[in-house]
């Protein structure tokens, strides 16, 4: 499910997670696209060089409950986003609530990471089309060995959303929904940036 936003406008729910932000508090129901922005823009900064392309970059919000939105597509020159379904690994959510309690980047926590990724070539796993990520953090540098990726999953669609209220979880991979890996690889593609974090 892609929502296009500006800067001055999100839309962060879905219609069929609307009734689950109803109970959330204010902070976990948005996050403002400036933010999400500016966010990019430092990260982009801090990292220089790390970074070849500067025009699109991804920021998972894991502050937001996984029925939400919370991939965001940052356009870097036109401050446009889009905003997209993603998972979140399984050892981050061991009650299977929906919400991230904690990152781990140790082998066999299957979390999640904190911390920013550099998008790296695209390959045909056992999960079909995806894409491998480089961790830039101490908080993530073993994303590599622990075989982080993007790619899709079945377990990630609104009709989950719908049936369960939550969305699966991953090994600690960012999984996307099936129909729309194709723009997450194509517009995410090698040597940009990926921020994974809470805002």
């Amino acid at each position: 499910m892609q929502r296009l936003i500006s800067r001055r406008l999100f839309l962060g729910a879905t219609a069929a997670g609307g009734a689950l932000l109803a109970a959330l508090p204010a902070s976990a129901a948005a996050v403002s696209p400036t933010s999400v922005f500016d966010l990019a823009r430092r990260e982009l900064q801090r990292l220089g060089s790390s970074i070849s392309l500067h025009d699109v970059v991804g920021v998972a919000d894991y502050s937001l409950a996984s029925a939400q939105p919370r991939f965001h597509l940052v356009n870097m020159n036109s401050g446009a986003v889009s905003s997209h379904l993603v998972s979140h690994g399984r050892g981050s959510d061991p009650q299977h609530s929906g919400f991230v309690w904690r990152f781990s980047n140790l082998e066999g926590s299957n979390a999640s990471s904190e911390g920013a990724y550099r998008t790296s070539d695209h390959y045909y796993g056992k999960h079909g089309r995806s894409m491998r990520l480089v961790g830039l953090d101490p908080t993530n540098c073993n994303a590599e060995q622990r075989a982080i990726v993007v790619h899709g999953a079945w377990y990630v669609s609104p009709l989950i959303v719908r049936e369960r209220g939550v969305l699966g979880r991953s090994q600690g991979c960012f999984a996307f929904a099936e129909s729309e890996l194709d723009t997450i690889l194509t517009r995410l593609g090698p040597g940009r940036l990926l921020v994974s974090t809470k805002l």
